[in-house]
């Protein structure tokens, strides 16, 4: 039940993320998001430890995926930037969201065929990295408004439309099975990653910044050794 708790609970942050989107707390929308992307991250994990993985858990799993990261941020980022764009600005919201169903389906085939199989190399971005990128324009006009604020609404439509083509692209992307911690390591990591929630929690908007620019690093990094990671037909 633990781990099924866990997705239900990242469903009721997703959702209750475009509530605030609706209410106009984009900073509050935009944690809960993150929110659900740590429990995603968590109820896997959780599962294999228990040896509770069953079929339920995954639909359920990949439903979550959806309303989390195809849906609200798309909603969030169309209601704080794209409403004064009307039509333009929802075709964007769209084709974000058909993209994180189309990455989401091609994911469980792929899990299906190959079932048991650990996979070190994701093709395309997956969800939760999705939505993270994709609230990028939301955390720059935060940061930086002097420079974001007048091109705000055509940047956000551009960038949601973007960050859809590389979920459903064959770019790889790392799995989080490649990070491994050797146990003297371990006690450096516990306390960097206790100091990264204690930065997230007091400067919220520069830390986000700081790891979606990471993360494309990482991407732009992955895209350029492609050959040498996963296999063609992937």
């Amino acid at each position: 039940m633990l781990p099924n708790l866990m997705t239900l609970g990242a469903i009721c942050a997703g959702l209750t993320s475009v509530r605030f989107a609706f209410d106009g707390n984009a900073g509050l929308s935009m944690s809960l998001i993150v929110l659900a992307a740590v429990l995603d991250g968590l109820d896997g994990t959780v599962a294999r430890l228990l040896k509770s993985e069953s079929e339920i858990g995954a639909e359920l799993d990949s439903l979550a995926d959806f309303v989390n990261f195809g849906v609200a941020p798309g909603l969030l980022l169309y209601l704080w930037a794209l409403q004064s764009g009307r039509s333009a600005g929802w075709i964007a919201v769209l084709i974000f969201a058909i993209c994180c169903a189309m990455r989401l389906a091609r994911y469980n085939v792929m899990s299906r065929k190959e079932p048991g199989k650990k996979q070190m190399y994701f093709s395309g971005v997956p969800a939760p990295g999705g939505a993270l990128l994709v609230l990028m324009p939301l955390v720059l006009a935060r940061v930086l408004p002097e420079i974001f604020q007048p091109v705000l609404h055509t940047f956000a439509g551009i960038w949601l439309v973007l960050v859809g083509m590389m979920m459903i692209s064959t770019i790889p992307t790392p799995s989080p099975k490649l990070l491994k911690v050797s146990r003297d390591k371990a006690a450096y990591v516990m306390v960097a990653s206790v100091g990264l929630i204690a930065a997230f929690f007091t400067y919220p908007w520069p830390v986000v910044l700081a790891v979606e620019l990471g993360y494309l690093a990482i991407l732009a990094r992955f895209a350029l050794r492609r050959k040498h990671l996963i296999p063609e037909e992937n």
